[in-house]
């Protein structure tokens, strides 16, 4: 399955690789309107546990597509439509109902570090670099994207990516919370999919919910209902009994919806 600057890998370990590598991977506006539909296929896919994404050659990305920025038909808002297009993706990808990682090469600016905020976590090369510029080119950040950087690395560090420009070494974003793990450059592969495996091995019910749960206290959403309603059918799939009993067996459970 390919779409515009995408490449995709089905299969239980799912990849949507950004593909644009003689632009460092920028991404256009048509790259933003088809992720949405892109993930939404993945999401509905019984076969898909986990989900990477990344870059193809060199760079994670470099962010969106500057030619594009400022091409739209109003000239009282000229973003306006990359920007619909552009939450519309952060939010699809934010919301995908099954664990995600970006896995980070190179630069990760801009646009590609909204794309990888917006996955549950990040794993980075040690040669890898963040930022978010729109202070150099005097772009007025939205405040739902700017809510997520909030939500992930603090006030301090939001403020400073925003305000600066500057960028960070893949150890500075790993100090500031803003990625999960550092790798060296020929281990980040193996680690992603050894992670990728460990999830795979959970119960599948948990990790949605939990995923559920974290989003919505994040949207400031009640959790009570949807936490229950997946306890519930831990018990009617039978997730619950089998990691009981595989625990006081001291086997590896076989969780009903990893079969």
């Amino acid at each position: 399955m390919d779409e515009l600057g995408f490449s995709v890998e089905t299969g239980a370990v799912a990849r949507v690789v950004i593909d644009r590598v003689p632009k460092r991977n920028a991404l256009t506006r048509a790259m933003w309107e088809a992720l949405p539909g892109l993930l939404a296929e993945l999401a509905a896919d019984p076969e898909v546990k986990v989900l990477l994404v990344t870059g193809a050659g060199p760079s994670f990305s470099a962010g969106a597509d500057i030619g594009e920025l400022v091409s739209g038909a109003d000239p009282a808002d000229p973003m306006a439509e990359l920007r619909a297009h552009n939450l519309r993706a952060q939010a699809a990808l934010r919301e995908f109902p099954k664990p995600t990682v970006a896995v980070i090469r190179g630069h990760c600016i801009g646009g590609g570090l909204e794309i990888a905020v917006n996955c549950d976590f990040r794993f980075a090369a040690s040669g890898s670099t963040y930022g978010v510029t729109p202070a150099r080119i005097g772009v007025v950040y939205p405040p739902a994207a700017i809510k997520v950087l909030l939500d992930l690395v603090g006030p301090a560090t939001a403020k400073y990516l925003l305000f600066s420009g500057d960028l960070l070494t893949a150890d500075e974003a790993y100090a500031k919370g803003l990625v999960d793990r550092v790798f060296a450059e020929d281990a980040l592969d193996a680690g992603a999919a050894e992670f990728a495996a460990t999830l795979i091995s959970r119960s599948q019910l948990t990790i949605r919910s939990a995923k559920e749960t974290v989003n919505a206290l994040l949207a400031g959403k009640d959790a009570d209902s949807l936490a229950f309603r997946r306890y519930q059918e831990t018990i009617a799939e039978g997730e619950l009994v089998e990691g009981i009993a595989a625990f006081q067996n001291k086997r590896t459970p076989e969780f009903p919806w990893r079969r």
